[in-house]
């Protein structure tokens, strides 16, 4: 699930700590390591689901990868359309998340997968009480039918959808994705140590995250 890097339209949320252009820089590698993390999961077929109007440029940017435009708006909506097309394609294990966790370990990504074959949905866990995953094996168009998806109930919501459609459900670990200035933080820290779990965006915050080097209005 991704967007076209352009000013006001990524992150937004970040934007009073690091100035606008370098949001936009920041998503790329954000996106990038997160495709990156994609490929890894074996045999999958990698796309993009983007808002209506943003595939040109998506398209440009990752040339050979599938980019789908969602018909409607929202995040509700395009979690929908995402199962249903692709469960309209043939596939029977699918999985949707977005450029907020290019630091997930790839094995939670496989472990999705591997859930698909006995659960009928696979949910990440945030720390924030939202998700960062959802997989599923085939498309249920009320799921996500909540208006709490961009809020802290956001998992609660939907595990009740998959109680109410009567759906096994299995979990991957809790993680934490990239939303706010403190998840950049933590962010920093950990691919100080770790930049191989994604070496766009270590080597992005390791030359524009420094102290004194910060665009939040500090200096």
């Amino acid at each position: 699930m991704a967007k076209a890097p352009r000013v006001g339209h990524v992150k937004t949320r970040l934007a009073t700590h690091i100035t606008a252009a370098r949001v936009v820089d920041l998503y790329r590698c954000l996106l990038e390591d997160t495709l990156a993390l994609a490929r890894t999961a074996p045999a999958a077929h990698v796309a993009i689901v983007c808002p209506a109007g943003d595939g040109v440029d998506l398209r440009r940017w990752f040339e050979g990868i599938s980019v789908v435009e969602q018909t409607q708006a929202g995040l509700a909506a395009a979690l929908t359309m995402t199962f249903a097309h692709f469960a309209a394609a043939g596939f029977r294990r699918i999985v949707a998340f977005n450029a907020d966790t290019p630091h997930l370990p790839a094995h939670v990504l496989e472990r999705a997968f591997d859930a698909l074959t006995t659960h009928d949905v696979v949910v990440g866990p945030t720390l924030d009480g939202g998700y960062y995953l959802v997989g599923g094996r085939a498309s249920h168009p009320t799921l996500f039918a909540t208006p709490q998806l961009s809020t802290s109930s956001a998992l609660d919501a939907l595990l009740s959808r998959v109680r109410a459609l009567g759906l096994t459900c299995a979990r991957t670990d809790e993680w934490y994705d990239v939303d706010v200035h403190d998840d950049l933080e933590q962010l920093a820290r950990d691919l100080e140590s770790q930049p191989g779990r994604a070496p766009r965006t270590a080597a992005y915050l390791a030359k524009h995250w420094r102290a004194g080097d910060r665009d939040d209005g500090s200096r």
